[in-house]
């Protein structure tokens, strides 16, 4: 039995340090996908709070049928989209920038490999990640940001295996022409196919 497993259990009886546990083993990962999935909005700690009360409320009907790290996954998932849909339409100010490849931070890559180098890349890669409708963000997320296996994403998601498939791949050919700048700077290799 997984260490998460015994620590479900033990949130399941009324064990508050086993749910902390949880909370800490697995916030890292809720926050950075919360993160990417809204742009980097300031409602992201609100969102990864909001999961973990979810499933604090419900983790006695957590049947184990996947790994808990899935099932919270899920959660957020749900909460994130719930969210998304009450924002309504995301900002275009990133989505435009980001299709039109116009952000010219992109080009100062070239000149140094430093921390504002680092700061630049995240930009872009965040830029990028905007530009993409939601699903195929959460996919590519879940795929290329987390490194989730295409099995665990289809639970995650609900999704058939060859939809998330298609869906990383849809995901990754939208975002190159984006990231090209930046990986011409950085004498990088192609973006995953």
């Amino acid at each position: 039995m997984d260490a998460d497993r015994v620590l479900v259990a033990q949130a399941a009886a009324g064990s508050a340090e086993a749910f902390n546990e949880l909370v800490r083993r697995h916030r890292a990962r809720i926050f950075q996908l919360a993160l990417v999935m809204t742009s980097g909005d300031s409602e992201s700690e609100d969102l990864v709070q909001e999961t973990f009360v979810r499933a604090y409320r419900t983790i006695a009907k957590f049947r184990g049928d996947s790994a808990f790290g899935t099932w919270i996954h899920r959660i957020a998932v749900n909460v994130i989209k719930s969210y998304l849909q009450r924002r309504g339409v995301r900002r275009t100010d990133a989505r435009t920038t980001a299709r039109s490849g116009g952000d010219s931070r992109a080009e100062a890559v070239r000149s140094s490999e430093d921390l504002e180098t680092d700061v630049v890349r995240r930009i872009v890669i965040n830029r990028a990640l905007a530009a993409l409708p939601d699903d195929l963000r959460l996919l590519i997320t879940l795929r290329d940001i987390q490194g989730l296996e295409y099995q665990e994403i289809a639970r995650i998601t609900g999704l058939k295996m060859g939809s998330v498939a298609s869906g990383v791949f849809r995901a990754r050919r939208r975002i190159r022409p984006i990231l090209a700048p930046l990986l011409g700077a950085l004498g990088t290799a192609n973006v995953k196919d």
